[in-house]
């Protein structure tokens, strides 16, 4: 599947819209801010990442001779939660290289994007996904496409069996996206998984967070904000406590309603919840789920909303926590009828062929100098370089997880 001739990143679109959305929220709002961004990859490879560093040097080369063509400005400037002023931005905006180092250390790969966060925030994705196929180029390729369309043939036919034999309420229907961007196994096939779903389940298939593609197939670019954005309100001068609060407005007055879904476990769902007032309750569409137990999350979040006076069909909860089709319908029986729902699927359609996927992230550790964290609510989830920030963060919001 992977072509191995042709640079991976072909175009500065090929990026999660959320991407796009917290560059111009933070580009507007704290244009001066710096940031650190570090590589880590959580599961055991089949051969050791640091053996890709030539490759991710060349492809980081390569990124970082792109710029944005007309027709995909023209494509941005076509949303309408994307402003002139950020157009304008990207027509001459170009990656730096001397932002970005790649070293090998011993069998490790080593990534530490370092600048301006308007220069460094949206190099995670691409490196992430020139990482993936890098190393799945050098995996063998016999039997790989087959057993990949035969999964997802499989998957595509279990869904819509499953809503024959039990249809979805209309007033509430199931709703999937497509989130495999980050973790991709190929370009070539994430695109062969989207144009497939668009046209096996068009009534269930809403969606993909890669603009590229959306722009491709004619279909609908998905995604708000992710944990960076909070996180690095930790670093803007609020008091810590209020930093949660004063990045949920900072969207507010950003989009003015567009992009209502609202990342909950920066610091947990029940700190998030106390922050999360009837002012935010009303302004957001919904949440979203990325960590802990799903079921648990979502009845919090139903009797938050019923606690607040707000009726919870009129509102959203979005999974998007390692899903595949069979538990996104479970999830969405459990809650059908009682809040809207949709649910995003990004490695178990993105890259499930017979090679383990590998489980690798670049997340914000530092913004303006000094240590952000998240403190999710799996404890494998949480990231922090800085023992005492941590520990201060813990005691603040009350998260022991």
């Amino acid at each position: 599947m992977p072509n191995t001739s042709a640079p991976i990143v072909q175009s500065l679109l090929e990026n999660d819209l959320y991407k796009f959305t917290m560059w111009q929220a933070l580009l507007h709002s704290n244009p001066g801010a710096q940031a650190e961004y570090r590589f880590v990859c959580r599961n055991k490879p089949a051969f050791p990442l640091a053996e890709l560093k030539a490759d991710v040097e060349r492809e980081l080369d390569h990124l970082c001779s792109l710029i944005f063509r007309q027709d995909e400005l023209d494509y941005l400037a076509g949303l309408r939660f994307m402003k002139s002023d950020f157009i304008d931005f990207l027509s001459v905006f170009r990656f730096q290289r001397r932002f970005i180092e790649v070293r090998a250390n011993g069998e490790t790969l080593e990534i530490v994007a370092r600048g301006p966060i308007a220069h460094v925030m949206s190099l995670e994705i691409f490196v992430l996904y020139i990482v993936n196929e890098l190393y799945f180029r050098r995996l063998p390729q016999d039997g790989v496409q087959t057993a990949a369309r035969e999964r997802l043939h499989a998957k595509i036919t279990g869904l819509k069996e499953e809503l024959r034999q039990n249809p979805a309420d209309s007033a509430f229907p199931f709703v999937l996206f497509e989130f495999g961007l980050r973790r991709r196994y190929s370009g070539a096939w994430q695109d062969e998984v989207v144009r497939h779903l668009a046209e096996a389940a068009p009534e269930n298939f809403r969606g993909t967070s890669n603009v590229h593609l959306a722009k491709k197939h004619g279909i609908v670019a998905v995604g708000t904000m992710a944990h960076e954005y909070l996180q690095a309100y930790q670093s803007f001068g609020f008091r810590l406590r209020d930093f949660q609060k004063a990045a949920l407005e900072g969207w507010v007055q950003e989009f003015r309603g567009d992009l209502g879904v609202a990342l909950t476990d920066v610091v947990g769902m029940d700190a998030f919840l106390r922050d999360f007032d009837l002012y935010f309750a009303k302004l957001f569409d919904g949440l979203r789920h990325d960590s802990g137990d799903p079921i648990v999350w979502g009845e919090k979040a139903i009797a938050h909303y019923e606690a607040l006076g707000i009726d919870p069909t009129t509102k959203r909860l979005v999974f998007s926590d390692g899903l595949n089709i069979p538990r996104a319908l479970a999830l969405y029986r459990h809650f059908q009828g009682r809040i809207r729902t949709s649910f995003g699927i990004g490695t178990d359609l993105s890259n499930d062929t017979p090679h383990k996927a590998l489980n690798i992230v670049m997340k914000m550790t530092a913004c303006n100098g000094q240590p952000v964290a998240k403190l999710s609510d799996a404890p494998g989830k949480t990231l922090c370089e800085d023992g005492t920030f941590l520990a201060y963060l813990r005691q603040v919001f009350n998260h022991y997880v």
